[in-house]
């Protein structure tokens, strides 16, 4: 029989540990509908006195977060159809095709990893600088076209299906782009729902890199301009975690509905053996 204490404990920490992780986003959705200023107040309260809209009226009237919102989810989209696009072909030719060199040119994207992202940001900036890129948002999407970890991820995962489906395939006359669109992508799913998630998340979260590339503050993703709004509204709680509600919500949308499938990809292979 179970332990009844142990399992009242081991329920305890989850629950604490629950507690722990949504507290302070619940208590952001909360400050998001309280009155302005009342935030401030000592000790903070918990629920507004008397719920608003008024702080998500003032970001999308007078901040003009709205068009912001909408160059976030532009780009993020964009850079998740262009991961998807470059790291799936190449993860299943580094899979399943064979030419010359191929695992000496995976062994140096492998060892790529090692380098942090922030040191290659002064030369790729300068190299978008000599071919017209600043402030664009093809310079902005430059880094999402593809990524070790996205080759690797595919690569290993495209490595399970089996090669006998394919040579049958190719007997039957089916070409490398029929093979690849026919047999290849569908086993691929729940790998490539991973990868999309992981994209859009990367590119609706990023900071830095959008900073650097766009001056035109119409250009601003989400993120960049909330810092930039912090500046004017560095006191108004309320309206500073309404923007956060509005940063955290898609990604949270998008992360619930692809749940599924996103488990499936990051538990692969994890029962092979």
């Amino acid at each position: 029989m179970k332990n009844p204490v142990a399992t009242v404990l081991v329920n305890g920490a989850l629950l604490l540990l629950t507690a722990a992780s949504l507290g302070p986003l619940l208590w952001m959705l909360s400050v998001s509908f309280m009155p302005a200023g009342q935030a401030n107040s000592f000790p903070p309260p918990l629920l507004p006195s008397g719920a608003t809209f008024d702080n998500f009226r003032q970001l999308f009237g007078v901040a003009g977060m709205g068009r912001r919102f909408g160059n976030s989810v532009l780009l993020a989209s964009l850079a998740t159809l262009l991961s998807l696009g470059f790291n799936v072909t190449a993860g299943y030719a580094f899979a399943k095709l064979r030419f010359r060199g191929r695992e000496r040119v995976l062994q140096g994207l492998l060892g790529a990893l090692i380098i942090p992202g922030q040191v290659t940001m002064i030369p790729l900036f300068l190299m978008l600088k000599y071919m017209g890129l600043v402030n664009t948002y093809a310079g902005v999407l430059v880094p999402s076209l593809a990524s070790v970890f996205g080759i690797f991820l595919v690569r290993q995962y495209a490595e399970s299906i089996p090669d006998e489906l394919l040579e049958a395939a190719r007997i039957d006359g089916a070409g490398e782009l029929r093979t690849f669109v026919s047999i290849v992508l569908p086993g691929l799913v729940p790998i490539l729902v991973t990868l999309a998630v992981f994209s859009f998340l990367g590119s609706w979260n990023d900071f830095l890199w959008p900073l650097i590339m766009l001056s035109h503050d119409e250009r601003f993703t989400l993120p960049v301009a909330l810092a930039a709004l912090t500046r004017e509204h560095v006191q108004d709680r309320e309206l500073m975690m309404a923007g956060s509600v509005l940063t955290v919500l898609p990604v949270l949308a998008v992360f619930l509905v692809l749940q599924r499938y996103y488990m499936q990809g990051l538990l692969a292979g994890s029962v092979k053996g």
